[in-house]
């Protein structure tokens, strides 16, 4: 077995779904793996990853609009809003969400499903650099 190690740095332009899939794989193909396992960590608490359908755009708008109503801006029981109106529901969003995920290798490929996509899942309004340790473990020789 082989162990392999990047770190990806994501660019949001504020609250959003980011689609890095295409990075992910580009990652996969480079280091040769046939088959084994990718795993991904998010290095932040207000953001987070997601496998989520990348085929419709309707279906990001509506887990945008989802974490939006369940996570609410400027509610007045909020006590950590040092960074602004988006710090304590941005930390409440990636709480109900992913830091980490793992997806098998096969074939040379992410066995994801035909309509899934892996997003980073922007919680902040403003724009941020994210940093994303991705893993890959080869279990063939």
């Amino acid at each position: 077995m082989d162990w392999y190690k990047a770190t990806l740095n994501i660019s949001s332009q504020g609250k959003g779904m980011y689609n890095f899939t295409e990075v992910v794989s580009a990652q996969v193909r480079e280091w040769g793996i046939e088959e084994g396992m990718c795993y991904l960590y998010m290095q932040h608490t207000s953001a987070s990853l997601v496998i989520q359908e990348s085929y419709d755009p309707s279906a990001k708008a509506d887990m945008q609009e989802f974490m939006q109503r369940l996570a609410p801006e400027n509610e007045s029981w909020y006590v950590h809003t040092l960074e602004g109106a988006d710090d304590s529901p941005s930390h409440m969003r990636a709480m109900l969400t992913n830091s980490d995920l793992a997806i098998p290798i096969d074939e040379g490929r992410l066995s994801l499903g035909q309509w899934q996509g892996i997003y980073l899942f922007e919680h902040r309004s403003r724009p941020h650099q994210r940093r994303v340790l991705m893993r890959g473990l080869s279990t063939t020789s």
